[in-house]
């Protein structure tokens, strides 16, 4: 059975129940924004600072659907989905190419990094960065475990694996989970693996894991968002009035204050760097 933009409504509806443990009053459709994204911006709490602050300056309902940024671009381009938050550069700007956003502006940073067990059996705390680490845990037959889910972490990966010219699909040593990045860091904590993830995610989970960061800093590692907003001559139930006005509220300087004030109390330092404004190619795009 197809998907349908009532559908994504009452799925959007039905989780802010279970969220909530209280029933859902109703809402003018107009009111109401899906916002499709990635599963960092909701596992790592930036979005339940975020979205309050909108609504109550707004009057808009914000329904978010946490789901990986290949499956966030997959339902924009269904009309499922009001403005999407993702963070996988290559897809997007396939999804702008073929004409399924009308704005895509550049919101946050910040970087993926290699954890696994403290004891580090691959021994890639010492490797020249992290295309070599994968190389190391390729050729150490050491457990990595994948998001597997078309998410912008698992492109991210592909593309290191490919970069060193291994297929890690297959291999015994390799397993996928199809989960979100906060299941998939649990999955790994208890297999004792290794695991790409976001640094977001991994910090505020992280004291739960007994993983340890191993390989960071490298400049392929950074991990860059973006909000698209969706094409409403496509899809004319799309509410692109909303969708504009959450794109706007997340470059607006009121959120990007409290983008890079986000996680500096409880961790020593931002979890995500505002950079709406800044040329794509200050961050090397």
């Amino acid at each position: 059975m197809k998907s349908s933009r009532a559908t994504t409504l009452l799925l959007a509806a039905v989780f802010s129940i279970i969220s909530c443990g209280a029933a859902l009053p109703g809402w003018a459709a107009s009111k109401t924004i899906i916002l499709a994204t990635t599963t960092s911006t909701q596992d790592s709490g930036l979005l339940d600072l975020l979205i309050p602050f909108f609504e109550k300056d707004t009057g808009y309902q914000v329904k978010t659907i946490a789901v990986g940024s290949g499956q966030a671009m997959k339902m924009g381009e269904k009309g499922e989905a009001d403005v999407l938050l993702s963070h996988s550069p290559d897809a997007e700007k396939k999804f702008m190419a073929d004409g399924f956003g009308t704005s895509r502006r550049l919101v946050m940073h910040n970087d993926f990094v290699i954890v696994g067990p403290p004891a580090d059996p691959a021994k890639i705390t010492s490797a020249a960065g992290a295309a070599d680490a994968l190389r190391r845990i390729a050729q150490s037959g050491t457990l990595f475990m994948s998001r597997g889910d078309n998410s912008g972490t698992h492109a991210k990966e592909k593309s290191l694996w490919k970069s060193v010219g291994i297929v890690a699909e297959g291999q015994k040593w390799y397993q996928q989970t199809g989960l979100g990045m906060g299941q998939t860091l649990n999955v790994a904590a208890e297999k004792r693996g290794y695991v790409l993830t976001d640094r977001a995610t991994f910090l505020a989970q992280r004291k739960n894991l007994g993983l340890t960061v191993l390989v960071e800093g490298d400049s392929k590692l950074l991990n860059i968002y973006h909000v698209i907003e969706l094409n409403a001559a496509r899809w004319p139930k799309v509410n692109a009035a909303g969708g504009k006005a959450f794109a706007d509220f997340l470059v607006s300087k009121k959120a990007q204050a409290l983008i890079g004030r986000f996680g500096a109390d409880k961790f020593g330092a931002p979890l995500f760097f505002p950079d709406a404004g800044k040329s794509p190619a200050s961050l090397g795009l």
